[in-house]
């Protein structure tokens, strides 16, 4: 059973359940210590193609994914041939392989890089990074972009930069009291983290205005992109029952009404969560009870059985970066330049 992103997690101060947070510091304490061991014992191999690692510093829902497609398009719009490198969370395959989304659904390879793969990126999933960094290569990556793996130190990176949740109203902080897990949601100590990063990513909804300055500041004087979460595509007219099972469901839901979507119930679910015909049929018949269509996120799409999408709509949504020029120079910095194609 896969258990849901603890909202509470991401309450700055006078986060509630004291008692569980404490009793669970401790185990905090040896993640991070396991974290910080394995990062300093490590030797990290140049696959032989430039390395772009895109991660975070907490267990999910900061919106990587976008980023990643976000970064593609500016690589390839500068010459690269781009591969995405992903571990393959949720699949059952090791890798390393090619995604092809004709021979492989999302339980064989994980919902993001078979999401990815549906929009004609190559993708790659290896549970050994380097293997899958060099096949890549070896296919013709010029450029990898790496999808999740900062804590990861087996690849050399030209690049780190990690991606923050910047949406900090209602109460909420992106990395809560800055606890590890499982007392919070940091992957390891804010400033280990930041420290290896070589720019920091703050994604903001469409509908927020700018970045918190107190967030900013905490970036002290590492360079910080902001980028936009907006939709790819207006919601459907009409009523719509959305779900969704990501890192933090909620957001999907405020983020749908923000578009104006007339959204008449929504069902969160944990993160890569598994619909069975059971539950589908269940979220079908609340929809026909409403009048209303089926709606749900791209990678929740993406791991529906193949007699469901076409009953359900996915809602794209894109990263949009303000200033995209900062960006280039940033990946040129680092990268070769690259013959036109």
């Amino acid at each position: 059973m896969k258990l849901g992103t603890p909202r509470w997690w991401y309450v700055r101060r006078g986060a509630p359940a004291p008692v569980i947070r404490a009793l669970l510091r401790p185990v905090s304490w040896v993640w991070a210590w396991e974290t910080r061991r394995k990062i300093a014992r490590a030797r990290p191999v140049d696959p032989g193609a430039p390395v772009i690692c895109v991660g975070n510093l907490t267990m999910g829902g900061t919106g990587k994914t976008p980023v990643v497609r976000a970064l593609i398009q500016r690589l390839e719009a500068q010459g690269a041939r781009t591969a995405v490198l992903s571990r393959g969370y949720g699949g059952r395959l090791k890798g390393p392989l090619r995604v092809d989304p004709a021979v492989h659904g999302a339980a064989d390879v994980g919902d993001e890089p078979l999401m990815l793969a549906m929009a004609g990126q190559s993708i790659w999933i290896a549970r050994d990074r380097p293997a899958g960094a060099r096949a890549a290569a070896a296919d013709g990556a010029q450029a990898i972009v790496m999808d999740d793996g900062h804590q990861n130190p087996s690849l050399k990176k030209a690049l780190s930069l990690v991606v923050v949740d910047g949406e900090t109203r209602d109460g909420e902080w992106p990395f809560g009291d800055e606890a590890v897990f499982p007392s919070g949601p940091l992957r390891e100590p804010l400033t280990e983290g930041l420290a290896r990063a070589d720019a920091v990513v703050v994604l903001l909804p469409a509908d927020l205005p700018s970045a918190d300055p107190e967030l900013l500041r905490l970036f002290g004087a590492k360079p910080v992109l902001i980028a936009r979460l907006a939709p790819g595509a207006a919601p459907p007219p009409g009523p719509q029952m959305a779900f969704a099972g990501v890192g933090k469901p909620w957001k999907v839901e405020r983020s749908l009404r923000a578009a104006g979507c007339d959204l008449v119930d929504f069902a969160g679910f944990p993160d890569h969560a598994g619909y069975s015909p059971g539950i589908l049929k269940a979220l079908q018949a609340r929809a026909e009870a409403y009048g209303a269509g089926l709606l749900t996120t791209e990678k929740d799409w993406a791991r529906l059985p193949p007699d469901w999408r076409a009953k359900v709509t996915a809602w794209p949504v894109l990263a949009r970066f303000e200033d995209e020029a900062a960006l280039d120079r940033l990946l040129g910095a680092v990268l070769p330049p690259y013959p036109a194609r």
